[in-house]
């Protein structure tokens, strides 16, 4: 753990990290290069509102699950983190647009969490957490099961939230997203820490513009048990 609350003190040594960053670009294949685009257009469409979010999601996710699994780079834990992506992007997807009984598309409204929704996020972190510190630590060779299991609890949580299109989903993927900054630069994996940066910033701004939806909000909005799966 002190390596890697050094490697965030780390960040502010860019004549060792550009270097760094050249070199990892160098190396990065033509796989890892398009999971990269799709992020980034990912959470910009989330940023927009835009229900394209979740197929663009579906390519990011799929390519770094295979690649995060591939024995060349063995994160295992981190494949399991975008399947799971992969799979709240395809829940996500449903019931964005859900068609009620009625036959009229109506889009499930940008809405503040809940107290119970905070109750399930709770649990999604805590329980997450837990059994991810202890996958780690007991099966895999990891050296930060406490760090790599954090980030992972909290943007299961966050993806949760997007998907029920909760405005705090941008505040837990941040809390993911500012943990693992330093994790990737521990790990040595620079382009991916900026691509972090990056998504961090935009989070920021999401949340803001997700706020000011939420409230523009009209009160007559379908009822959310009309949208629930089934």
């Amino acid at each position: 753990m002190p390596n890697y609350l050094f490697a965030l003190l780390s960040l502010m040594a860019w004549n060792e990290y550009l270097p760094l960053l050249t070199e990892q670009w160098q190396h990065t294949g033509t796989w890892e290069i398009i999971a990269v685009i799709f992020s980034v257009l990912g959470v910009l469409l989330a940023y927009r509102n835009n229900v394209l979010l979740y197929p663009a999601g579906l390519i990011s996710t799929g390519i770094y699950t295979l690649l995060m699994a591939s024995p060349k780079v063995g994160l295992y834990a981190e494949a399991s983190l975008n399947l799971y992506y992969f799979v709240m992007s395809i829940y996500g997807w449903i019931i964005w647009g859900r068609i009620p009984k009625n036959g009229t598309r109506k889009e499930l409204p940008i809405s503040k969490a809940q107290g119970k929704d905070w109750s399930i996020v709770f649990a999604i972190c805590g329980l997450g957490f837990l059994l991810l510190w202890w996958v780690l630590s007991s099966f895999t060779p990891s050296t930060v099961p406490l760090a790599d299991a954090f980030v992972s609890a909290t943007a299961w949580a966050g993806m949760w939230l997007l998907a029920k299109r909760k405005v705090e989903n941008w505040i837990l993927l941040n809390i993911s997203n500012a943990a693992a900054i330093p994790l990737l630069v521990y790990k040595q994996m620079p382009l991916t820490a900026l691509l972090t940066v990056f998504l961090f910033i935009v989070a920021v701004f999401g949340f803001f513009r997700w706020r000011r939806i939420s409230r523009e909000e009209p009160l007559s909005a379908t009822p959310l048990n009309h949208l629930k799966l089934q």
